[in-house]
């Protein structure tokens, strides 16, 4: 499949049933794609993509029989010409960096899936990455490069944060959403966003995952 006037062809590769079921229904939803397999198992994964050569694959990191980034070494050795979106609970940097290496053209969160997911596929196919909430060109080689510490961009320093900021800023780094800082803190969730947008404005950055990157460079992480 494949083609800019031809619908898009999705596999679904996710271990949990009610979301494959969910992001099917979503998707039929749009005449622009269509769902054409689903697995829970990366090893069945790789042999339906074999089989019917999708245009785009979403790909949850925790599958059995091979995992999401094994089978996405494997795509890549096979030459797969299929555009891989990384379904993921939570944002890992490393996890995210070795996803992007190894071929993934997009990250997204499960919770923002309902949200984001068709703009997403979208600019994928357009030939574009797509990180958490947004399309993004250059962000992707950043996280390459920071995940080789011989090429990893020299930073600016970060400028003082509070200590609440940079206890939000730690937890970001670990990957919390939201809602679980929200709750290890306990602060609302509303609170939780004022704090993200004054980080951001601070940082003089636009995603959760330039924060983490900054985090990382800057070791910014605390014990707790």
């Amino acid at each position: 499949m494949g083609g800019n006037d031809r619908v898009i062809g999705i596999v679904i590769a996710d271990d949990h049933p009610v979301l494959r079921e969910g992001l099917k229904m979503l998707l039929s939803s749009d005449p622009e794609f269509k769902v054409i397999g689903e697995s829970a198992d990366g090893v069945a994964l790789l042999e339906l993509v074999d089989r019917l050569e999708p245009d785009v694959i979403l790909l949850d990191l925790a599958m059995p029989g091979k995992s999401g980034l094994e089978v996405l070494s494997d795509l890549s050795e096979r030459g797969s010409a299929a555009r891989i979106v990384v379904l993921t609970a939570q944002i890992q940097r490393r996890e995210v960096a070795q996803a992007l290496r190894l071929g993934a053209r997009g990250i997204i969160l499960k919770e923002s899936a309902t949200r984001l997911l068709f703009s997403c596929v979208r600019r994928v196919m357009a030939g574009e990455y797509w990180v958490a909430n947004d399309g993004v060109s250059d962000l992707a080689e950043a996280l390459r490069r920071a995940s080789a510490p011989q090429t990893a961009p020299v930073l600016p320093p970060i400028p003082r944060l509070t200590p609440r900021e940079h206890q939000i800023v730690s937890l970001i780094a670990l990957g919390r959403s939201n809602k679980e800082i929200s709750s290890e803190l306990g602060i609302s969730l509303q609170t939780v966003k004022n704090y993200l947008q004054r980080i951001f404005e601070k940082l003089g950055v636009t995603s959760r995952l330039e924060v983490a990157l900054r985090a990382e460079e800057n070791s910014l992480r605390s014990d707790g």
